[in-house]
């Protein structure tokens, strides 16, 4: 990946499309060849086979560099050699991942990726993706452990000011910031919703 990662940023997953894409240029230049090689002569038919051998080589150069990259913080979508092409999208600002794979695409493993976000895309579908699964899975599980964190890092915080608002805490401060604490153990362990602990959360601190 040739885009920049930022400070605390870790590549989950490299995707590129499924290898299937190779095959259309690559069986056109072998028959390219085998027609030049039977009616012209020996030299001059591997000169053009070589020189034929470029678009084939092109293509893979566009399959490599093609790829979407997910991060614990963003999902990049990558390609171009020559020419660059970059987009990426927040965790927090996609909304829904699915894939959908045909009973061929199960059999050698692609299948299409479709990316809904909040912003003004809306929806981008990714066809002939290799390991669709992974990649959709690989973005789910990036989006819990990301608002996981987001809400521990809410809760330090907040456990952070009560505790410097006085240089010794009054005994009601610290029942709030055990509270705190307790609620987001609760949270974490699935017993209240998000809702709900930023609700009682609220009512903590009112």
């Amino acid at each position: 990946m040739r885009t920049a990662l930022k400070k605390d940023e870790k590549i989950l997953v490299v995707i590129r499309q499924h290898w299937l894409q190779l095959v259309l240029p690559i069986f056109a230049w072998l028959i390219i060849s085998i027609l030049i090689v039977w009616f012209l002569p020996t030299g001059t038919a591997l000169l053009i086979a070589l020189v034929a051998f470029l678009f084939p080589l092109y293509e893979y150069i566009n399959w490599k560099y093609n790829l979407w990259a997910v991060t614990n913080l963003r999902v990049v979508d990558e390609s171009g050699f020559f020419s660059r092409y970059s987009k990426e999208s927040p965790l927090d600002k996609i909304n829904n991942v699915e894939y959908d794979q045909s009973f061929l695409g199960r059999l050698l493993g692609y299948g299409n990726v479709d990316i809904q976000t909040a912003a003004e895309m809306g929806e981008t579908t990714y066809h002939l993706i290799h390991h669709p699964k992974l990649l959709k899975d690989t973005i789910t599980h990036a989006q819990e452990e990301y608002k996981k964190n987001n809400i521990a890092s809410q809760a330090n915080l907040l456990a952070e000011a009560i505790a410097k608002s006085n240089v010794i805490q009054q005994p009601s401060q610290q029942m709030i910031a055990d509270e705190l604490n307790k609620l987001f153990e609760l949270l974490q362990k699935g017993a209240i919703t998000q809702e709900e602990y930023v609700a009682q959360k609220n009512k903590l601190l009112s």
